[in-house]
Order: structure tokens, then sequence, then C-alpha cells
């Protein structure tokens, strides 16, 4: 008896619910397939509107989570589940889950902040919270960058757009500062003479502005000159590697003194 009155029990419950739980399915599937296709269509018309790459991936993260949210809603609603209910439950869960996470909802505000003022975009070589790197992906709640050395970055958007960013990039150009000491010996009219055939040999040294070659400082065992070239951001670290290794031999092919020990410095722009 108990046996059949499961039976019975599991038929009905198949006979109320099977049909429901089928169209829920099917709803999920092709909710998502309509979804994979509007999103392929928006992310058509952005490139069409030529939008910014990083306002077109933000927009097309937040769209994507607000519709499959939607469709969640719906599936719960064909099952059966009461979505006027189920709208309160998700308002009072995400008041709870609000105060929780207060920090991620600072990074979406600060993902917001930085497509509405538009500080860094993908592509920007920047400086931020420590790190330095190439602006990957500026996602709804963080940023990836591509460090120097091939690593990953994930800066969270709102320390981010809260913090100092150095863009190197914005203006297309940077300036290379470098410190080189020669003996007191030395003649500072000729030293300065084999800086500046270096720089005019380097044909990736902009000539317009001009670079900066100058005495800095009578320390105590030389005489330390600043050298600032100008290049484009892509050709900094060659710029700078390069010139580096080609004063260090035209200075000995001169027979200009160089102190030892001698440690050439950067200097980090204002």
């Amino acid at each position: 008896m108990d046996t059949q009155k499961w039976i019975d029990e599991g038929y009905n419950f198949l006979i109320e619910y099977g049909p429901k739980v089928i169209g829920a399915i099917l709803i999920w599937i092709i909710g998502s397939w309509i979804i994979k296709m509007l999103l392929k269509g928006v992310k058509k018309a952005m490139n069409k509107g030529n939008y910014d790459e990083s306002l077109k991936k933000f927009l097309l993260n937040l769209i994507g989570w607000a519709l499959k949210i939607l469709l969640i809603i719906v599936v719960l609603g064909t099952v059966g589940v009461e979505t006027t209910s189920f709208a309160a439950i998700i308002a009072a869960a995400g008041l709870a889950i609000g105060l929780a996470l207060q920090g991620s909802l600072g990074n979406f505000a600060g993902g917001v902040l930085i497509m509405i003022f538009k500080p860094i975009k993908i592509g920007d070589l920047i400086e931020a919270q420590g790190e330095v790197g190439v602006v990957k992906e500026i996602e709804i709640f963080t940023t990836k960058l591509t460090g120097l050395s091939n690593r990953e970055i994930i800066i969270p958007n709102g320390a981010l757009s809260n913090g100092n960013i150095i863009n190197f990039s914005t203006e297309g150009t940077r300036r290379v500062d470098l410190v080189f000491g020669v003996g007191y010996d030395s003649d500072i009219k000729k030293t300065k003479e084999v800086f500046s055939k270096v720089l005019a040999a380097n044909p990736k040294i902009l000539k317009d502005p001009a670079p900066t070659i100058a005495v800095s400082e009578l320390a105590d065992s030389s005489i330390n000159f600043v050298v600032r070239p100008w290049c484009t951001t892509d050709d900094y670290w060659d710029v700078y590697f390069g010139v580096t290794e080609q004063i260090k031999e035209a200075l000995d092919a001169a027979g200009i003194e160089i102190p030892y020990p001698h440690q050439v410095e950067i200097h980090k722009e204002n």
C-alpha cells in the first residue's frame, strides 16, 4: 500500500510539475541563446558606432548580467515560484548582501566613474596603486593590467578610481631621465658633445622636443650631467637601455673618465 501510495504521489508530481520543469529547461536554453544573440547584436552595433573598447566591454558585461538575472526570474516563475515573493526576497537579500559587500559596490561605482570620466582606456600604459602595466581590460569590479614582466595585475576599480593614476600614453611621448657622472678632469664642453652625438644618432629619439643636456651637480667624486631625451611611449625602454649603453661606449672611446663605482639613475617624472 505504501509503495503504491508513493508511486501515485510521484505520478501526480510528474503530471503537475513535469511540464513546468521541462518548460523551464526549454526557456533557459532558448533564453540563453536569445541573450547570446542580443549581446552579439549589441556588440555589432557598438562596433559600428566606434564605441571605446573599454566602454564596450563594460556595457556588454553589465547588459549580460542584467539579462541573465531576468532570465532566472522568468524560469523560476515558470516552475511555479511566485515572482513577486521572489522579488521581495531578492530585495531583502540584496540589502543584506549590499551591506556585507560594500567594498564590491564601491568597486562597481568606481568602474562606472572610470567609464564616465575615462582617465584610462584599454592599451594605455599606466602607474596606479604601486603597479605599472598596460590596461588589458576594464571589468565591472576590477581592471586588469599586463605588467612590464608580462604579469597579470588585477586592481579593484574602487581603489583605482579614488587613487592617483599616472597615464603614460595620454600624451604619446615620454622623457627619459638619465644621470651620468664623469671625472673632474673631464672637459665639460667635450662631454656634452659626446652626449649630443649619441642622442642625434639614435633614430628613436625625437627632435622635438629637443633633448636636455646639462650639468646637474658637482658631486664628491664626479661632475654629474642630466641627459633627457624624448621618445614615443612605445620606445621608452629601448631608448633608456640603448642610450645608457651607447653613452658608456662613447665616453670610453673619447677617453673621458667615468668614476668608479658609477650608477645611472632614473628620476621619476612629476
